[in-house]
């Protein structure tokens, strides 16, 4: 071991080299995706994000720089710092209090107007009609179903740019949470019950998506691609897998069901009609995965 780093060193210097390795890593190449916003909703969540993050510094950076102040001037070699344990002043008082009640008050209209802005049941505006797909979260993939097109595909979704989608999300195992950090929006999946979620991609591209709610061993495998095409190269792709032979029907879902880990994407060209709504209604007389 180099002598200039010693035991009591080392848990701070692997924090610092950490720390330094995470501001300068790309957001695409770590989990800061959400910075990176390719969508109406995740460009709406990052300006609220720093919003907020500026009305935090109001405090955060004088609370800093006080602190600093604080610990130098008082420093037991100045003798000229003044000892005055009964000061106090009104004008800091109203400084302290104001300002804090201040932030608060427009952090609650903020929070506010974006929830109701950012509802995700709510469609969003557009000229076209929105791409309907269905989600289920199985153990430990996803499955996507374009109930409108006939077609299905497992880990890999793909959407038209510029296009709204409207997510109906179930779960045929534990409670999971369908995230596309890009996109923006998480929403939980649970057995039994339906929830809804409206994104839009802006910009083509190929986008991250996962399960954020730990669901087991095969939890962090648990993630899929999100391809963004343009309108006619979504057609075409839509067209390719229409031409495939494979069908999804109720005895091949069960073999898809069964828990697997790096389950590999695969695509249907044929999708028993009602498929979704059979997998969310079988809980209705018996209780879900635990």
């Amino acid at each position: 071991m180099p002598r200039f780093i010693t035991r009591r060193k080392i848990p701070g210097t692997f924090s610092g080299v950490f720390v330094l390795l995470s501001l300068a890593s790309p957001v695409q190449a770590g989990n800061w995706l959400e910075l990176d916003p390719q969508g109406v909703i995740a460009q709406r969540e990052d300006h609220l994000l720093l919003i907020t993050l500026g009305l935090m510094l109001i405090v955060v950076i004088p609370v800093l720089a006080m602190t600093l102040w604080f610990a130098w001037h008082y420093r037991a070699g100045n003798h000229k710092a003044r000892y005055m344990p009964e000061w106090s002043s009104v004008r800091v008082d109203v400084w302290v209090w104001v300002v804090p009640a201040l932030i608060v008050a427009v952090l609650a209209v903020l929070t506010w107007t974006y929830t109701h802005r950012l509802n995700p049941y709510a469609p969003l505006e557009s000229t076209q009609p929105p791409l309907k797909v269905q989600v289920v979260a199985l153990d430990w993939k996803w499955l996507f179903i374009y109930p409108e097109q006939g077609l299905a595909s497992v880990n890999k979704l793909v959407i038209p740019v510029g296009r709204p989608v409207s997510f109906d999300i179930t779960s045929d195992t534990v409670m999971n949470a369908f995230f596309i950090p890009q996109l923006g929006g998480q929403i939980y999946a649970m057995a039994g019950m339906r929830t809804e979620l409206h994104l839009r991609a802006d910009h083509a591209g190929t986008y991250f998506g996962e399960n954020t709610q730990y669901s087991g061993r095969g939890f962090p495998y648990q993630n899929f691609k999100v391809i963004a095409k343009a309108p006619e190269d979504f057609q075409h792709w839509v067209q390719q897998v229409g031409a495939h032979t494979e069908r999804l029907d109720w005895s091949r879902y069960e073999r898809l069901q069964k828990p697997s880990v790096r389950e590999p994407v695969q695509t249907f060209a044929h999708v028993d009609q009602g498929l979704f709504d059979r997998i969310m209604n079988q809980y209705m007389n018996k209780p879900p995965a635990t």
